[in-house]
């Protein structure tokens, strides 16, 4: 198992408490949110938060969450596994993943600068999408998202029609007000890159999810890079690689590294423009006078 290098308490409550051995250990209780924050050998090249799915009733924090850290450390980026609070238990509210990850964007943002990105498998997918809609002044370079309920579970959008809603209704209200993609609800249309991974045959999470975001991407101009595997299960992660996904590491690592690699362009050709430095001497009278309107 990976040496986890720190533990960061993003709210009050006892510790967090681990169900079952490595590599399969689950959270069902959450009693704080907490930041597992996991180093990658030598310097990071970017950071990503991971959130684990478990249908906001428990979270998979080994096989979608650790396992996912160590893909990242080895791709060089830090890997910031979030155990987020669960809406509904203990009397959360339907937000309460919604507030905690802003808690762990928050502590991030306090860090050295490197490119973000939110990492997330099934229900932490959604969170995933959801925090990359977030108009917070740390924005992602990209959302890597694999077989999420991203808006097929909200009720006007549901997939397959009439299934009924998710308990506990917190759970439900949470998927009511954060349907990720949809053209009719542009607060969930994220602000940043997405990459997908689905399964074409997965009955938990079916395609629609994934093809609803695809068509707003379309009209709205937003960048998607999707990926449907034709015999990948639900909740194949890094372990079920019996098929066409077992590229969807290697497919997702070079979308990241494209991604950082056009902000490292973008922000050497702003580095080098003469704009601003002719702009000052040519014109150092109406500069000046912008100057002093804008105080």
């Amino acid at each position: 198992m990976m040496e986890l290098d720190r533990i960061l308490a993003l709210s009050e409550g006892p510790p967090n408490q681990l169900q079952g051995d490595w590599p399969d250990r689950v959270l069902t209780q959450v009693k704080r949110a907490e930041l597992h924050s996991y180093l990658p050998e030598g310097k990071a090249r970017a950071r990503a938060i991971v959130y684990a799915g478990g249908g906001y009733l428990q979270l998979m924090h080994d096989k979608e969450g650790v396992e996912i850290a160590q893909w990242l450390n080895s791709l060089g980026l830090e890997a910031h596994v979030l155990q987020h609070r669960l809406p509904g238990q203990n009397g959360q509210p339907f937000d309460i993943a919604l507030q905690d990850g802003l808690r762990a964007l928050d502590h991030l943002a306090t860090l050295p600068p490197l490119p973000l990105f939110h990492v997330g498998l099934s229900s932490g997918g959604h969170l995933a999408g959801v925090m990359s809609c977030q108009a917070h002044a740390y924005q992602a370079h990209g959302a890597v998202i694999a077989y999420a309920p991203l808006n097929a579970n909200h009720r006007l959008y549901k997939a397959p029609a009439g299934k009924p809603d998710y308990p506990p209704p917190e759970k439900q209200a949470f998927y009511d007000a954060w349907p990720i993609g949809i053209a009719a609800e542009p607060h969930g249309i994220p602000r940043c890159p997405v990459f997908l991974a689905y399964a074409l045959m997965d009955t938990i999470v079916p395609v629609e999810h994934a093809l609803n975001l695809l068509r707003t991407a379309r009209d709205v101009g937003l960048e998607v890079d999707a990926h449907v595997f034709a015999r990948a299960p639900h909740g194949f992660g890094l372990r079920e690689m019996e098929g066409t996904q077992d590229q969807w590491p290697d497919l997702a690592a070079a979308w990241m590294e494209g991604r950082m690699a056009a902000t490292q362009t973008l922000a050497r050709k702003a580095a080098a423009s003469p704009a601003s430095h002719f702009q000052s001497a040519k014109t150092p009278t109406r500069l000046h006078s912008t100057q002093r309107q804008a105080m």
